[in-house]
């Protein structure tokens, strides 16, 4: 390892890096050596490379956890600005190292990094070598609450975890840290006595005392102005936070107040920085202005100037686009092809070089998005152009001469005033012109087009890098634009277009001429790359499933369809491995081996043909490489993830369910709202009082009342808390050990479901109820806090949420009586602040939306949607008024109710109440009407299914038309109006089973 470090600081050191000392107090992380944390703001140039031991007393395990330490070892890089190639000249660092890459699959895996309490955020990857995590690689966008100009890179490599591989250790104790001597003989004491000390035996009174004196002498020199020793007291606060957390001396207020407190200081040492910085004339220069005069040509790698002519096509012609990315997340790869295509078709359409002859045809990997245009037409179809000039009526005078407004618009246009004639626009005569515009050739279109098609990138989540103007998910390194033969000049990003893609980093020549426009596709293929989508999946399928069925299985690949569909987003050469690892793993419950294999690693299990797990999977590398070595580094990662897991397991099954739910003290749920033991205090309320609107048996109420008892205990447990996506699943495992009814155990489970949109639904009445109180505190409790989504922001998942509730009330009849109108009352109730009317009708029309996409989404016209929306609160009768309102929308009678109806809702004015005397009735169709009204209200039934309501109401039609034939309802009299008026009101109110004009 030490060799290791040594090479690694040679390499960076080459590539001008200054080698920086580690911080000389803890930190969790090199990020926040100030060499880093401030070294990014501001507009100076920056290259450091240094080794930070990194300090996380959370990971204390004593020493006997294989891959988990208090202190472990980061090599730490900062290039700033980002130089447009950190991906290769890391790469080299591999090399440096003695990694073969041609032999490991070495890939960027999507992994954004966030630090609220830093203000600090960036988008990046982890780096994987054969499935192992060994790299943080940032770009980053923002810290201290500053935004980044100009944007760092940011390294950080797990040091240990290269290491373990390289050499083949199982444990970081057997890890050879210099010759002779092993990591655990170097550190084995250190890593016990500090874990001892983190969990066991640290003061918490002197960890409080420490606390407030580092914030406070962290204030005071802020005061004094002096950012340096103010970030390093910053650090020092931190770490006595993160001991006293270790300890279990955090409450829920006070872990609020702490982070609030250090992410105040942390924003004004960022501040303070700058502003220190600027006095001092910024010594080391500035790069922003180094990127202006890049842009402006005066600086490095500004872009060749587009020739001064055009290539010209006497014929239809082909014109490729190819757009090169550092790798996308798998998410953004579709969509960010149809955005590439759509744009790019739109564009053609609209100048008329794309016709009924043309096609275009799509291709998206993670490193490449390709359009191919064929049948384009050689050039924009000429065009008539109005030229506007003054009025006809002011361009003459009496005598019919020229005026000088008239004379002026000609000079303009280079005419002589008696060429000048008639035009018509928007009904006006005008002196005009009407010229010819000659269309532009392909390439010419093309030209402008490019740019604006790059510029336009969009993702869920943008980045900036070193390409003023633009913003992506990932920087944009290449553009390929080819008309036919002929390269189309355009620039845009700091790049210029050309002929010469990008293969595989590890190819003998990564650099690739492409001759043609319609040799690009083909060209890629030639080098191992598969742009077509539909291609790489069958590759996977057809690949993995011989490799499963060599150990006597299969893989289930409908069941795995988003796993195979995010891999086949993750490669551009898919190529399946089989793998496999200890058969004395499967003692572990099942969700949690294909939780690792699939969340963390994104493999594919490998089942028996009764679909029970076997031990063996299938990896899929980017490419040729050695598969044994491949194979063998992904077993050795997943042996290392299952022993973390069975360390976890082994862990919680020492507590009972309800000393694991003391843990739930120690994690804030929100601001203002407690912590997640309040929380689940809150979800056993609300659910016993959802439960007196249920006719529920004995024995369900007691499962209500125990699972209520222990909801959300599982959340304290450390698996959990490693795998997230295990909650609900442990509850119900955990449940099940302790001797729990069967209906407790599954009861916990089920109040998680459903996670996503199509997940199955609670199976019994207790999961349904727990599940709804759930989703219900959630809601009210973060509307009355302000906390609801705003544009794509969604933290807490409150549309999965009211999603998840919609859906339970749908698929459960027994929770009929509960209404989601109800339900949010309830649980605002039991809520810790006040949730104020306007946030509770918020948050029930928030519901409302979610239902009403949901509908449409399943196919249902929206007009017929949006005509049931009055049952939004009781969303399962919602759901069959739908329903039957398709099915009557055909019916002649239906139609005809309809009618009828909508003639007295167009009468009524909004706000008009019910009310009338019969007595004053004086013309037959009134009598008439009233008669059939009254008989109607008597027989309908109090909850009408639509098509019930219909018949009970259809009596109601032929009077209605009678009466609006014969009776004037809005009499002279004032009094015979209001009484006709507030009887047709009372008839309105009858009918408020839908939104009738939706469907007018």
């Amino acid at each position: 390892m030490q060799d290791a470090l040594i090479r690694l600081t040679d390499y960076w050191a080459g590539h001008g890096c200054l080698v920086a000392q580690p911080m000389n107090t803890e930190v969790g992380a090199g990020t926040l050596n100030p060499a880093t944390a401030l070294r990014v703001l501001g507009p100076e140039p920056w290259r450091v490379a240094y080794v930070e031991p990194s300090v996380r007393p959370d990971d204390a395990r004593y020493g006997d956890n294989p891959n988990r330490l208090q202190t472990h070892t980061q090599f730490q890089v900062i290039l700033k600005p980002e130089p447009g190639d950190a991906q290769e000249v890391y790469l080299g660092s591999l090399r440096a190292l003695g990694i073969d890459l041609a032999a490991h699959d070495v890939r960027f895996v999507e992994d954004n990094w966030a630090s609220p309490a830093l203000g600090a955020w960036g988008l990046g990857w982890e780096v994987w070598l054969d499935g192992l995590e060994i790299t943080q690689f940032t770009y980053f966008q923002q810290s201290g609450g500053l935004t980044l100009d100009p944007v760092s890179v940011e390294i950080t490599y797990g040091m240990e975890r290269i290491i373990m591989a390289l050499q083949g250790a199982s444990h970081f104790k057997d890890i050879v840290y210099a010759p002779g001597i092993s990591y655990g003989e170097a550190f084995g004491q250190s890593e016990y006595e500090m874990s001892r000390y983190y969990l066991d035996d640290a003061d918490i009174e002197t960890g409080r005392r420490l606390f407030e004196a580092y914030a406070g002498e962290a204030r005071r020199m802020l005061d004094a102005r002096l950012p340096v020793p103010a970030h390093s007291y910053v650090l020092k606060c931190s770490h006595a936070f993160n001991v006293l957390d270790s300890r279990g001396a955090i409450g829920t207020t006070e872990r609020a107040r702490a982070f609030a407190r250090m992410r105040g200081l942390a924003h004004e040492v960022a501040g303070l920085w700058v502003e220190r910085r600027a006095e001092l004339s910024h010594p080391l220069g500035d790069a922003t202005r180094a990127e202006r005069d890049a842009t402006t040509g005066a600086g490095r790698s500004a872009p060749p100037q587009a020739p001064a002519t055009l290539p010209e096509l006497d014929r239809a012609g082909t014109f490729a686009l190819e757009i090169g990315v550092e790798e996308l997340p798998p998410h953004e790869v579709a969509p960010t092809a149809d955005q590439v295509t759509g744009a790019l078709v739109g564009g053609l359409r609209e100048t008329g070089l794309y016709g009924d002859e043309s096609s275009a045809e799509t291709g998206a990997t993670p490193r490449r998005i390709v359009a191919v245009v064929t049948g384009l037409r050689p050039r924009e179809p000429d065009r008539e152009r109005v030229v506007k000039g003054p009025r006809l009526s002011a361009a003459y005078d009496a005598d019919g001469n020229p005026t000088k407004a008239l004379q002026g618009f000609a000079r303009g246009q280079g005419v002589d005033p008696a060429e000048v004639g008639t035009v018509t626009v928007g009904g006006v005569e005008y002196a005009g012109l009407v010229r010819t515009v000659t269309g532009r050739p392909a390439a010419e279109v093309l030209a402008e087009l490019v740019p604006r098609v790059v510029r336009g990138l969009r993702a869920d989540t943008n980045m900036r890098w070193n390409a003023p103007g633009v913003s992506f998910s990932r920087p944009v390194r290449w553009l390929v634009a080819l008309l036919d033969e002929h390269v189309v000049p355009a620039s845009v990003a700091g790049l210029a277009t050309g002929r010469t893609t990008r293969v595989h980093r590890t190819a003998a020549e990564p650099l690739v001429s492409v001759p043609h426009a319609d040799a690009l596709t083909a060209t890629l293929r030639a080098n191992g790359i598969e742009p077509a989508v539909s291609r790489r999946r069958s590759r996977v399928v057809e690949g993995a499933a011989p490799l499963a069925r060599s150990v006597g299985g299969v893989i289930d690949f409908p069941a795995e369809h988003p796993l195979l569909e995010e891999i086949v987003n993750l490669v551009e050469e898919p190529a399946p491995i089989l793998g496999s690892f200890d058969e004395s793993f499967l003692t572990l419950p099942e969700e949690i081996l294909t939780t690792v294999m699939k969340k963390h690693q994104r493999y594919l299990p490998v089942r028996s043909s009764t679909g029970r797990l076997l031990p063996h999977f299938v990896t899929v590398a980017n490419g040729p490489c050695d598969t044994e070595a491949v194979s063998a580094g992904n077993a050795a990662v997943l042996r290392a993830r299952y022993q973390d897991a069975a360390f976890f397991f082994e862990h919680d099954l020492r507590r009972k369910p309800e000393e694991l739910k003391t843990g739930l003290e120690k994690l804030t749920f929100a601001d203002r709202l407690g912590s997640m033991a309040d929380r689940a205090a809150r979800i056993r309320a609300i659910a016993g009082e959802l439960a007196s609107h249920v006719d529920l048996a004995n024995e369900e109420l007691d499962v209500v009342r125990r699972a209520g008892k222990l909801a959300k205990f599982d959340l304290a447990a450390s698996m959990v808390i490693e795998l997230s996506g295990l909650a609900g699943t442990m509850a119900r495992e955990y449940a099940r050990r302790a001797g729990e009814d069967e209906a407790v155990a599954q009861a916990l489970y089920e109040m998680e479901l459903p996670r996503s949109a199509g997940d199955a639904l609670p199976a019994g009445v207790a999961g349904s109820l727990l599940a709804v109180a759930d989703r219900l505190d959630l809601l009210a409790g973060l509307f009355a806090v302000g906390s609801a989504p705003t544009g794509g922001s969604d933290p807490f998942g409150l549309r999965r949420a009211a999603l998840a509730l919609t859906a339970i009330l749908r698929g459960d009849p027994r929770l009929a009586a509960v209404t989601v109108d109800e339900g949010l009352r309830i649980a605002a109730r039991n809520q810790p602040v006040e949730v104020a009317p306007e946030a509770l009708a918020e948050a029930t029309r928030f519901v409302a939306r979610r239902l009403e996409q949901a509908l449409i989404d399943e196919g249902h016209p929206v007009q017929v949607v949006r005509a049931v929306m009055p049952h939004a609160g009781s969303p399962a009768y919602a759901e069959r008024a739908a329903r039957d309102l398709g099915g009557l929308l055909g019916d002649e009678r239906f139609r005809r109710l309809t009618t009828a109806l909508q003639r007295v809702l167009r009468i009524v004015p909004d706000g008009t109440l019910p009310g009338y005397d019969p007595g004053l009735f004086a013309e037959p169709a009134e009598r008439r009407l009233y008669d059939a009204f009254v008989r109607v209200r008597a027989e309908l039934p109090r909850y009408a299914t639509l098509p019930e309501f219909t018949a009970a109401v259809l009596p109601l039609a032929e009077p209605i038309d009678a009466y609006f034939d014969d009776v004037m309802v809005m009499d002279r009299d004032p009094a015979v109006r209001a009484n006709r008026l507030g009887f047709l009101a009372d008839v309105r109110d009858l009918v408020t089973i839908l939104d009738w004009p939706q469907i007018a």
